[in-house]
């Protein structure tokens, strides 16, 4: 099959919605499909409000016609709901081609927290978008009741994976500091709530994997954290596994594939039970969840690694390809 892929997110992004339409990109194409990624690298851009580094594709309307014609594909699937997503939309719907989309990102709650507007205007908008798709794929079960409640239709599940053998229980002495080591890692902004995180009365050390706007305030209102910065490969799988429990304070994530890179590193996770986190963890004993963040993180160190390990082997890349196989609408 002959699949288009258009994303307002790529790379140089890096982001949970990057690594999962990348990684499920190759284990497409191994399983003999011919994917094209309709991405901003293609277009002309400018800065998006708030986060320069992410660049959007100004007026592609033709340019991606262009693309897509030339590829001539038997489906479509549109990832965001940016310029990209939006042309892709309106492209499809004059064709009458049927089209699946996904739902990565709490786009309303992220504009929520920088400029003070209802989420409930951003979600009218959202769900306008998706409602024209014959699907919209989400990673959770509690992500599609959340949906439904807000009035989103034919949801499908499209599920995550890990790559088990770059996240993998290492020693902990590569990290020197006083223990326990409580970790987060992702872009350090303000919707990922790491503030929740760096306040907490903890014994031991904090560390803050990742770069972000926020680093700078941050590192200067919690000096005793550390801030390691960007890590990526095998030095941010030395740093997870270096850990004693990975912490995820976000609120508004819709799965969080770094969940599953910690407990494949063998690392316990401590969340507020929202979505994402109550899916993964799901009352395994493989972490703690709790509306007190410090108690979940406390309650986690008790957590087996072996524990850890096991579950997140479950958890394939390869699956997650085929889910969103099925999930397709091909139009040819």
């Amino acid at each position: 099959m002959r699949i288009a892929i258009v994303s307002d997110a790529w790379f140089p992004q890096v982001n949970g919605v990057v690594r999962t339409l990348s990684t499920v990109t190759r284990e497409l194409e191994a399983l003999g499909h011919d994917v094209l990624v309709v991405a901003p690298d293609h277009f002309t851009t400018v800065p998006c409000p708030t986060y320069p580094e992410i660049r959007l594709a100004l007026l592609p309307g033709r340019r991606l016609r262009r693309l897509i014609d030339g590829f001539a594909p038997d489906a479509l699937h549109i990832a965001t709901e940016g310029p990209l997503g939006w042309a892709a939309r309106a492209l499809a719907r004059r064709r009458g081609w049927p089209f699946t989309t996904s739902f990565h990102t709490k786009f309303p709650e992220y504009v929520a927290a920088r400029t003070g507007l209802p989420s409930s205007w951003g979600y009218r908008v959202l769900r306008r978008f998706h409602a024209a798709a014959a699907a919209t794929m989400v990673a959770t079960p509690s992500l599609a009741q959340e949906l439904e409640a807000r009035g989103f239709t034919h949801l499908r599940r499209w599920t995550r994976g890990v790559d088990t053998e770059l996240f993998r229980p290492r020693p902990k002495s590569f990290l020197d500091a006083p223990r326990p080591i409580y970790m987060f890692v992702g872009r350090v902004a303000v919707e990922k709530n790491i503030e929740a995180f760096l306040g907490l009365d903890l014994d031991g050390t904090k560390y803050v994997v990742g770069d972000g706007p926020q680093v700078a305030a941050l590192r200067q209102r919690y000096p005793a954290a550390r801030f390691t910065g960007y890590k990526a490969g095998e030095e941010l799988a030395c740093h997870v596994a270096a850990a004693d429990v990975f912490v995820f304070p976000s609120l508004t994530d819709t799965f969080g594939l770094v969940l599953l890179e910690a407990l494949a590193s063998g690392v316990p996770v401590a969340a507020y039970p929202t979505t994402g986190p109550r899916d993964v963890i799901n009352g395994h004993p493989v972490g703690a969840l709790d509306a007190d963040l410090g108690r979940a993180a406390r309650r986690a160190l008790g957590c087996a690694p072996d524990a850890c390990r096991a579950y997140a082997m479950a958890y394939s890349w390869r699956a997650s390809a085929e889910q969103f196989l099925g999930n397709l609408r091909p139009f040819r």
